[in-house]
């Protein structure tokens, strides 16, 4: 049984979400059942290569416009920077960037996250894609929005 599980390629998107967890207090509540894992999270570069996701999960978070194949996921939110996306970039101030949730969503372990706007820090170097991967996977493991303003990495 595992909560979550990312597809990624040397973006640091994983360990942002361990970091966060780890901040939070953990993982709250249960995340998975069967072989499956509640939360598939596919990376900017591992859509950019067209990645094949033949895995199965109970919700995936896929950049918007993925080539590829997508997971079986009974739910999937999209992250990226069209307005089509769940969860987008509404603009960015310095190290200031202020994510948008686009429309609600339900976490892994059934809580509703209402349409809001949020800020997350990003740290010299940091790609905006990843960090906002990153906070989507926080936000549908159950982080508070308002928890995610500190740095991800």
């Amino acid at each position: 049984m595992e909560c979550f599980q990312v597809l990624e390629a040397g973006e640091g998107i994983e360990t942002a979400i361990v970091r966060g967890l780890s901040a939070w207090g953990g993982l709250k509540g249960r995340c998975a059942s069967g072989n499956h894992p509640a939360l598939l999270v596919v990376s900017p570069r591992m859509a950019a290569r067209g990645l094949h996701t033949p895995r199965q999960c109970r919700t995936a978070l896929l950049p918007g416009g993925m080539g590829g194949v997508p997971p079986r996921a009974a739910s999937a939110v999209s992250y990226g920077v069209s307005p089509r996306d769940s969860l987008t970039i509404s603009s960015r101030e310095e190290n200031i960037l202020w994510a948008a949730l686009q429309r609600e969503l339900v976490t892994v372990d059934g809580q509703v996250v209402e349409r809001q706007e949020f800020p997350l820090t990003l740290r010299s170097g940091e790609e905006e894609l990843s960090t906002l991967a990153a906070a989507g996977a926080l936000l549908l493991l159950g982080v508070p929005p308002e928890r995610l303003r500190e740095p991800l990495e």
